[in-house]
């Protein structure tokens, strides 16, 4: 890098902080913090559920998979990603919107106390905050490891840095800091990319190089759908994860189909994410397919194959531009992550753990919110340095196993508690699923030696969701007031506010469940 890519840089993190601190007028309480009090743009809410699924990881962990098994990388990353969206689109979007137009709820797991019970929701939240604790750090710590390549400087000052320029436009603009900063991410990411393909275009001879360079030695079984450890069976796994979480599992893509103003827009919001998430990868995955004819990694698992192609093919400037992108991508998905967690600990964790929490005024939730944003910041940058030790091994291995793995226990309950299908699942089914789902990872990580990746991440969620159904059926917990908070969720027949059989006015009117 030289003073011109650190002008780019420079002068991007600047805006972040100035859309960060415009934000702040768009704010004036809890619900604006979280959810933009309802009046997102659906085409805004579609860019930033587009935007929240990535981080810095898509150009190192994945594109080491890239340089070593080519377009698998999509087919079982982005391509069941997008099909997974355009499935939740139709099933929960809807759903998760009138969780807040309908409920009145500012966080996705407000809900859960009435759906099913406290110790539930508890047990849901606690476990999901530190999981995202560990997700973000390994976002961190990949972010930071690409600063180290350009620049030099150390993986714990790559994260400080990262980390405290989010947590400022993040904590001072809330959700609408995250999906302004994100739009405009998503420029910056769009001329990055095509920045680029064109480069690698023009090294490798022109665009016919798009269906030319195939049968080059180098690229051997780079045309293969499936390869290595992703399979088939991993494929589907993947889909059948990746349908959960990107549909709200994690609760951050859940907060943009809650902060669109109706139903409808939540559905077009999730339309337009998974078209991004079927065509966009395309053209970042194409350089990283054919890295092994521009460079020779130096790392073992090739995560610093695309870096060292950005730096050997880009003038300065652009160079500097992808960077930029690099930047984007993680600071959008760790900034929107923090806002959920921050949500489900204002809102659900800390009125169990403080008398005061449940009395506090706009003005002290508000502030609340914000220190709890900076909280789980500072905790995830923590874990970061940690990334590479003995414990989490590398950062695809946090992504892929610990992330999609634990996320399936935490998410059946949450997701599969929205649809009426599933009314006979109280209490019991969900505690129960959720627990057998965490024992399932344990069992298959490191109880049993041996067992295959696409075992190891689809277990946990495939034991939860077989609990969940069955022992709904054996021992039903169905009642009244849970089928009439369901109808709620079900469809916009336009009536009022039906009340839930125990349900204050308050709770009817703007208050929160609960």
């Amino acid at each position: 890098m030289n003073s011109l890519d650190w002008a780019v840089l420079i002068g991007y993190f600047g805006v972040m902080v100035a859309i960060g601190v415009w934000s702040h007028k768009r704010v004036d309480d809890v619900s604006d913090f979280f959810t933009a009090g309802g009046r997102m743009p659906w085409w805004l809410s579609g860019i930033s559920h587009h935007m929240s699924g990535y981080s810095a990881v898509m150009f190192t962990g994945y594109a080491g998979i890239a340089y070593t098994y080519g377009v698998t990388s999509y087919v079982t990353w982005s391509f069941p990603i997008a099909i997974g969206i355009a499935v939740g689109a139709h099933l929960f979007a809807p759903r998760l919107n009138r969780l807040r137009s309908r409920l009145h709820v500012a966080s996705p797991l407000e809900y859960l106390k009435n759906r099913y019970d406290l110790p539930t929701q508890q047990a849901l939240a606690w476990s999901g905050v530190l999981l995202k604790i560990v997700d973000v750090g390994a976002k961190w710590a990949a972010i930071a490891t690409l600063l180290s390549v350009f620049t030099g400087i150390s993986l714990n000052q790559g994260i400080l840095i990262t980390g405290v320029i989010t947590g400022i436009y993040c904590t001072v603009g809330g959700l609408w800091a995250d999906a302004l900063t994100e739009l405009g991410q998503f420029v910056i990411q769009f001329f990055a990319g095509i920045a680029m393909l064109v480069a690698v275009l023009a090294e490798l001879g022109g665009v016919s190089a798009l269906w030319t360079v195939w049968d080059r030695p180098e690229l051997q079984g780079h045309t293969a759908p499936t390869a290595g450890p992703y399979t088939l069976t991993f494929l589907l796994a993947y889909l059948f994860i990746k349908t959960f979480e990107y549909s709200g599992g994690m609760w951050n893509q859940a907060q943009r189909y809650m902060a669109t103003p109706t139903a409808r827009e939540a559905t077009r919001s999730g339309r337009l994410s998974a078209v991004l998430w079927f065509v966009w990868p395309l053209v970042l995955f194409f350089p990283m397919w054919v890295a092994p004819l521009l460079v020779d990694p130096k790392k073992p698992d090739a995560s610093d194959s695309y870096a060292l192609m950005t730096e050997q093919l880009l003038p300065h400037g652009l160079l500097g531009l992808v960077i930029v992108g690099f930047f984007s991508h993680t600071m959008a998905m760790c900034s929107s992550d923090a806002n959920a967690i921050a949500a489900v600990f204002t809102r659900d964790i800390a009125p169990v753990l403080s008398k005061s929490a449940r009395s506090w005024s706009q003005a002290a939730g508000l502030l609340a919110a914000r220190w709890s944003t900076i909280a789980f910041l500072a905790l995830s940058m923590a874990v970061a340095t940690q990334v590479n030790s003995p414990t989490f091994k590398d950062i695809i291995t946090v992504v892929i196993k610990w992330v999609a793995g634990l996320m399936g226990p935490i998410a059946i309950p949450f997701m599969l508690g929205l649809l009426r299908a599933f009314r006979k699942s109280g209490p019991t089914a969900a505690l129960v699923s959720w627990a057998a789902g965490l024992f399932a990872f344990w069992l298959t990580n490191y109880g049993l030696d041996g067992v295959e990746l696409q075992v190891q991440i689809v277990s946990p969620l495939a034991t939860s969701l077989v609990l969940y159904v069955l022992i709904g059926y054996v021992k039903p917990e169905a009642t009244p007031e849970r089928d009439a908070l369901l109808d709620r969720l079900h469809s916009d027949d336009g009536s009022p506010a039906a009340a839930i059989p125990g349900q204050s006015a308050d709770e009817r009117t703007g208050q929160p469940l609960g």
